[in-house]
């Protein structure tokens, strides 16, 4: 019999990355894929759900607030950018606390978790799939008429300009024609932030920051106003 799981996310890579990874698991049922808990909590008023994977920071309520929700939850395992929350997560007795971006084989080990909790025979994969790690590490970007491929660790920051965007490395720019928008939805969440209509940085190519500006290698750029408390809220981790 498979486990019967729930994704749980509002961000659409998110969801997508973990769908993929336990795809590749084998014994789950992935009944739903919802972006906020309201949604959850609807698909779990009509069939049983073994296991959810729920991140914590959602519109409307945290993955936390929803599990408070249910008088007999099912199991948990909890999945955010933040470490945070860890300690309140497994007050809960959730199974296990995943940061992203997610890895094949860190997931691999949180659902061994549920296996032992359940009786079930531990899964064991000796080595990550080939494309689980080109979704983790790298990007293809279109550039005239051909893809290339960019490591997420070698971006420093994007630039929007219109219908175009430049991406910024320590030593080349590549300008590829795609929306700023559509490309932040596809980006790991944990690893890039928003700061401004017109740039995206790296986070772990920052260098410094004010109230007001963010410093990566050979360039300052300024926070919007209205990215301001996103911006500032993610760097307190850094204080």
């Amino acid at each position: 019999m498979k486990t019967k799981c729930l994704i749980l996310d509002d961000e659409p890579y998110a969801r997508n990355l973990l769908r993929d990874h336990i795809e590749k698991i084998g014994g789950f049922e992935i009944i739903a894929e919802c972006g906020n808990a309201i949604e959850a909590i609807d698909v779990l008023r009509t069939q049983p759900v073994d296991l959810i994977f729920s991140d914590i920071q959602m519109p409307e309520l945290t993955g936390i607030e929803f599990i408070k929700t249910l008088n007999t939850p099912p199991n948990f395992i909890l999945t955010t950018a933040f470490r945070d929350y860890a300690l309140e997560g497994y007050e809960l007795n959730v199974l296990d606390y995943l940061i992203k971006p997610i890895t094949f084989a860190r997931l691999l080990k949180a659902v061994n978790k549920y296996y032992q909790y359940s009786g079930q025979p531990i899964r064991k994969i000796e080595k990550e799939p080939e494309q689980v790690q080109a979704i983790d590490d790298f990007m293809y970007v279109r550039e005239n008429k051909r893809y290339v491929k960019v490591n997420y660790r070698d971006i420093l920051y994007f630039e929007g300009l219109g219908e175009y965007i430049q991406i910024f490395t320590r030593d080349k720019k590549i300008v590829t024609k795609q929306g700023l928008n559509d490309l932040e939805k596809k980006l790991p969440p944990s690893n890039f932030l928003r700061i401004h209509k017109s740039h995206i940085v790296n986070l772990s190519k920052v260098e410094s920051f004010t109230a007001q500006t963010i410093e990566v290698p050979g360039k300052k750029l300024t926070i919007g106003r209205s990215y301001k408390e996103q911006v500032s809220e993610v760097l307190k981790r850094f204080k």
